[in-house]
């Protein structure tokens, strides 16, 4: 019989030990990139993944609590919130957002819904109303070309990135 401790110490990336390193540390804890909650009954919940996080100007920023915000708004079909490269602050927050058909929503509404419902520097400075995700062959969200999407939004825009 094996330890669970033994097992762990076989956990790895095949041929790939730098990988490996990078989430597994010397005492033997995964580290998942994962980011959740435990409630009063000791179970735990994900609420977010840390290559996820926007780090706004040292402020920590989570993408799911302003896309769960914005689903509260009439008109929001889907949205995804991303970081966009920021000269100023590292990163500023940018907004995809997919309409309900029919739905009339602007940029300015985006932002008055969000003013003094939710911190000043978590509302998005881009706003960008999209058809749809990128998406991978299996149907998942691919939240990393959000990033050079909207770039390139901006530069079409003539929007300039501070």
């Amino acid at each position: 019989r094996r330890t669970l401790k033994s097992l762990v110490a076989d956990l790895r990336y095949y041929k790939n030990p730098q990988a490996t390193a990078e989430v597994i540390d010397k005492n033997g804890f995964l580290h998942s990139g994962d980011l959740g909650v435990k409630d009063e009954d000791g179970n735990y919940r994900i609420t977010g993944r840390i290559k996820d996080m926007i780090i706004r100007g040292g402020e920590n920023i989570y993408p799911r609590e302003i896309e769960e915000f914005l689903y509260q708004l009439e008109g929001v079909k889907d949205v995804q919130v991303a970081g966009i490269p920021s000269k100023k602050y590292g990163e500023a927050v940018g907004a995809f957002i997919i309409r309900h058909e029919g739905a009339d929503l602007h940029e300015s509404d985006i932002r008055d819904f969000c003013i003094g419902k939710i911190s000043r520097y978590k509302i998005p400075k881009y706003i960008f109303f999209v058809k749809e995700f990128p998406m991978t062959g299996s149907g998942k969200i691919q939240k990393f070309k959000l990033k050079d999407i909207g770039l390139q939004l901006c530069k079409e825009q003539g929007i300039e990135i501070i």
